[in-house]
């Protein structure tokens, strides 16, 4: 009999258990930093086979998780020891909310006999997170253990996904023999009547929650309907039908399930109205389909005289819907009903899964949208004549490295399985404009909380979802300092990062105007740290340029060492420009 089959007939410990759900429900994956709570949980993934892969910090952990998740389709696990493993968490979790990723954070706890005791490490943690997901589960016996596991697996994936939270304390999780040597040694060898009722006790209480520990064969997950919801109301074919110039934008929604991707693909072109895309919707049609436009966007929603929103509320990215004039049509799809009705009440709206929506939206049209035969093409036009004036800037005179120059030869040199994460302020801002991922599901980006220092963990969950891509991380300064440590990660876990670090001394972000504005740079201020060579320091490898003329070569050099399976970060040197003035949101 192998070692997996007699796991299967036997539950060695509670560490085992909670890793056959985890790989029940087809995760090959997990993501931690260890800790004496949660020790029998790493130790039970790996015996089941499951990939444990340690980050140098928990929030890492769950960046790692969040890119897992929205690359898989599948939630992504962290699992975080007790106390401050879990609030350091926090960030990590609320931009997964914000962003709808469903994912998994499983909490060590102290002992449950211990809580409130002053045990290491122990807090009222349901309370510290509660607002940062869509559930909690607090687990007090072994035999709901799995159960309680398949509903989080079932709330972080139905309706509106998002992040659940799962705290299993450390009693349940090693195993009984241990734990009941742990609680009654603790009473002494004293027979006296106090130690007696003691034992009394402490025995009951072992009874309580172990029995009826199962080790019966885990059934079949209990996964969510992702394919069904109400049909479309008639208005909204009536709005498309009657409208000559309509605009599509489709926000991170319309891909939270990978599988639909190919026929929403069909149905945008058989729809044929023209496309603006943001967060993780970047890249699905492609660098140069002749529906997306890229520019100008502000301008085309004064144009235009109906906006589908797909996914995409109207919050500041839209100037909180003062960016669309009250007299312009406004169609709303969204998962989440307060987005629909967020700053604005729009003319037709559902609940619904944006994906599925556009989909039956392209079955029911009679024939591909009649729209003003110039509309697309003034649109076109118009974001051609942007393409070129920011070519004419990558090409003005700079100090150092212009950044708006290495972006299109990072462009220029990426391949269709190149994924790329963005973790900073105005130097990945910038890069927005110009880099083309080329397929869907190749652009990682925090989402609306506009969280910095996702870059290490996003690389690590991309990297485990899809091992056969070329992961590139696009750095700021500033940001890249959440997680520098992660290079530490990679070189232990073979992960085999691009890195490009614009490095411009200084959160320019902000600085641009907070000088302006309030006319001091307080705080905005960095140094030309060498980044090339703190990488190095944790195993990676690192290049430095200051001139355009070095771009290419640095470009080829890094993909080489990536190849041979290391990660490698190029320290750019940048020049400050003025490209995104006036662009900070609050």
């Amino acid at each position: 009999m192998d070692f997996e089959t007699s796991l299967n007939d036997q539950v060695l410990h509670g560490g085992h258990l909670v890793a056959k759900v985890i790989k029940n429900h087809q995760i090959n994956t997990i993501f931690t930093l260890t800790g004496g709570h949660i020790s029998p949980i790493l130790v039970g993934c790996h015996d089941y086979g499951i990939q444990v892969v340690d980050t140098r910090h928990e929030a890492s952990a769950v960046f790692a998780a969040d890119s897992f998740s929205r690359l898989s389709g599948l939630p992504g696990i962290a699992v975080v020891t007790a106390g401050p493993g879990v609030t350091n968490t926090t960030t990590a979790l609320r931009n997964a909310l914000f962003a709808q990723s469903p994912l998994i954070l499983i909490g060590g706890a102290t002992a449950t006999l211990l809580r409130d005791r002053g045990a290491l490490q122990d807090i009222n943690q349901i309370e510290v997170i509660r607002s940062h997901v869509k559930k909690t589960f607090r687990i007090q016996r072994i035999k709901n253990l799995q159960p309680f596991m398949e509903e989080a697996f079932y709330v972080a994936q139905s309706d509106l996904p998002g992040p659940v939270f799962v705290e299993i304390p450390v009693d349940l999780l090693y195993p009984r023999d241990t734990i009941r040597k742990f609680y009654l040694e603790s009473t002494g060898k004293s027979q006296n009547l106090k130690t007696k009722i003691r034992s009394f006790y402490l025995k009951h209480h072992l009874h309580r929650i172990f029995h009826n520990e199962s080790s019966s064969p885990i059934t079949a997950p209990n996964t969510p309907a992702n394919f069904s919801q109400n049909p479309l109301p008639k208005i909204f074919y009536q709005l498309l039908e009657n409208s000559l110039k309509p605009l599509l934008l489709l926000g991170s929604q319309t891909v939270l399930v990978p599988d639909l991707i190919p026929e929403l693909i069909h149905s945008l072109e058989q729809i044929g109205i023209p496309i603006y895309m943001s967060g993780m919707a970047r890249g699905m049609l492609g660098k140069n389909h002749p529906l997306l436009i890229r520019h100008l966007r502000k301008q085309a929603l004064q144009s235009a005289d109906l906006i589908l929103l797909a996914g995409v509320p109207l919050d500041f990215r839209l100037n909180y819907g003062f960016g669309i004039p009250s007299r312009k049509k406004v169609i709303s799809i969204n998962l989440d009903s307060r987005l629909l009705q967020l700053n604005r009440k729009p003319d037709a709206s559902i609940k619904a899964n944006p994906a599925l929506s556009l989909i039956e939206l392209s079955r029911k049209l009679s024939q591909k949208h009649d729209q003003d035969k110039n509309w697309l093409k003034s649109l076109v036009e118009a974001d051609q004549k942007r393409e070129s004036e920011i070519e004419v800037q990558q090409h003005e005179e700079s100090e150092n490295i212009n950044p708006l120059l290495l972006f299109q030869k990072i462009n220029d040199f990426l391949q269709d399985n190149s994924i790329l994460v963005s973790d900073g302020g105005d130097f990945v801002a910038t890069g927005s404009y110009i880099l083309k991922p080329h397929k869907a599901l190749s652009w990682l980006d925090p989402g609306p909380f506009g969280t910095l220092g996702v870059g290490g963990g996003f690389a690590a969950g991309a990297f485990a979802s899809r091992p056969d891509s070329e992961i590139w991380i696009i750095y700021g300064d500033g940001a890249s300092g959440f997680s520098l440590a992660e290079f530490d990660t990679f070189r232990r876990h073979k992960i085999p990062v691009i890195a490009i670090l614009g490095n411009d001394a200084g959160w320019s972000q902000i600085s641009r105007d907070q000088v302006e504005l309030l006319g001091d740079n307080i705080g905005c201020q960095l140094r030309h740290t060498d980044y090339h060579e703190v990488v190095k320091g944790f195993g990676g490898e690192g290049i430095i340029i200051q001139k355009n003329s070095e771009i290419d070569a640095a470009l080829n050099q890094a993909r080489n060492i990536s190849k041979r399976g290391k990660a490698v970060l190029v320290n750019a040197i940048i020049t400050p420009t003025d490209f995104r003035k006036g662009s900070i949101s609050i």
